[in-house]
């Protein structure tokens, strides 16, 4: 493993620095709202001994993270706990601190216009009204974050979708597609729930199951517990991949790059022992009596720093402008960039990737919102472009949070229908 530069080590050092000082003032505010609804002696000691307890958690895993290639679910377990902690003392320090705005002025007003200021100092007391609102506000996000990791990761929904096209051909009308993206197996630790919903894509009974990409977190020996689970999803038409942007082992590091490659190809023959047909810039074709679809998969293609292996000419190479055209693509960005006004006419691709964030606010059939949005405008669901469709898998697993608050984990069903010309 290549050693890193020292302006890289200086680099860390002053993030780790920055990190630890905010730290320290988001954990200073959120105590003073502790101590304005109790004084308690033992609460500074109770207070700051968790904090740290914590933060001293998450400082060793992200250690280790940088030292390992692989990622367990029990360290994803301490940044679930550090985000459930973190998140709320986020909550109480943006309300205390424009408690704190109103403050400053009033006490410098009472200061030098008023009466009072010199019995209860320069500035007033902190109201426990304010204190108590904060605190009340800050345990919804702790409670959600924490049902999130127990529950929410594997409660999955199956959502399905009929998408209509007047040049599809007439055999595959009503012709049904089961979806499923970022696995990451890596950070699976309930056998029997991962069961529950391998049983739950079968259940679909689907013409063709397809999968768009992210299958482990960082190494293809994540897949040692979970190959013959997944190697159990089966459909008439075959079980089709991608490969997503951890697939290729790029976020941890390896004694070589030939390691890193041979990490690559066991993924990729592990894909084909499932019985798994992996599309690597290439494309593939349905075929129903005289009719036919076309199905292609292109390798990774983020915008911004993500890779960008995917070939989308090579891909389509030898299809025709009128072919009914499938593309699995495992970036929503590559819609957005290449594919939506690409002169191929690419009539519906099937990405993942943003995993709605894990966190979010749906309403089925009127609102959903994640933070995610304002980094990617096609995050989850069916969007469209003129004739040219997109959906956007919410994702099956998991990384990073342990959990999921408010985006299930999804299995998405479309089926295709043609368009029936009146008059």
């Amino acid at each position: 493993m290549l050693l890193a530069s020292p302006l890289y080590l200086q680099q860390k050092k002053l993030r780790w620095i920055i990190f630890v000082t905010l730290y320290l003032l988001v954990d200073l505010y959120a105590y003073q709202g502790f101590k304005t609804l109790s004084r308690h002696p033992l609460m500074p000691w109770l207070f700051f001994g968790l904090s740290f307890f914590v933060l001293g958690l998450f400082v060793v895993q992200i250690t280790l993270l940088s030292e390992q290639r692989n990622t367990s679910p029990g360290q994803l377990y301490v940044f679930g706990v550090f985000l459930a902690f973190f998140v709320p003392k986020l909550i109480v320090f943006g309300i205390l601190f424009i408690e704190d705005i109103v403050r400053l002025p009033w006490g410098a007003w009472r200061h030098w216009f008023g009466t009072g200021a010199a019995a209860e100092g320069f500035l007033p007391s902190r109201r426990r009204f304010v204190s108590a609102l904060a605190l009340g506000l800050a345990a919804l996000p702790f409670g959600a974050l924490l049902y999130g990791m127990i529950r929410g990761k594997y409660q999955y929904q199956v959502l399905k979708y009929q998408l209509t096209f007047a040049d599809l051909p007439e055999a595959f009308d009503g012709y049904t597609i089961t979806q499923i993206s970022d696995l990451h197996c890596g950070s699976f630790d309930n056998q029997e729930k991962v069961a529950y919903g391998i049983n739950l894509i079968q259940e679909q009974k689907s013409d063709l199951i397809l999968f768009t990409g992210d299958l482990v977190n960082n190494k293809a020996d994540e897949l040692d517990q979970w190959q013959d689970l997944f190697s159990q999803l089966k459909a008439p038409d075959g079980v089709f991949s991608v490969l997503g942007n951890h697939d290729y082992g790029d976020y941890v590091p390896w004694p070589d790059q030939q390691t890193k490659e041979a990490n690559l190809d066991n993924l990729k023959l592990r894909q084909k022992q499932m019985g798994w047909r992996l599309l690597l810039n290439e494309n593939a074709v349905i075929t129903k009596g005289n009719d036919k679809i076309h199905l292609i998969g292109v390798e990774n293609w983020g915008a911004g720093g993500f890779k960008k292996s995917g070939d989308l000419d090579l891909a389509a190479q030898g299809l025709a402008q009128k072919d009914f055209k499938i593309l699995m693509s495992h970036d929503p960005s590559h819609w957005e960039q290449q594919v939506k006004d690409h002169d191929q006419n690419f009539h519906l691709t099937l990405s993942g990737h943003t995993h709605g964030m894990q966190f979010g606010v749906e309403i089925p059939g009127w609102f959903k919102w994640s933070p995610v949005k304002y980094r990617y405008p096609y995050w989850a669901g069916i969007y469209k472009n003129e004739n040219r469709f997109i959906n956007v898998n919410r994702g099956f697993g998991f990384i990073g949070y342990p959990g999921r608050v408010g985006i299930k984990p999804e299995v998405t069903v479309i089926q295709l229908k043609k368009s029936q010309n009146i008059g």
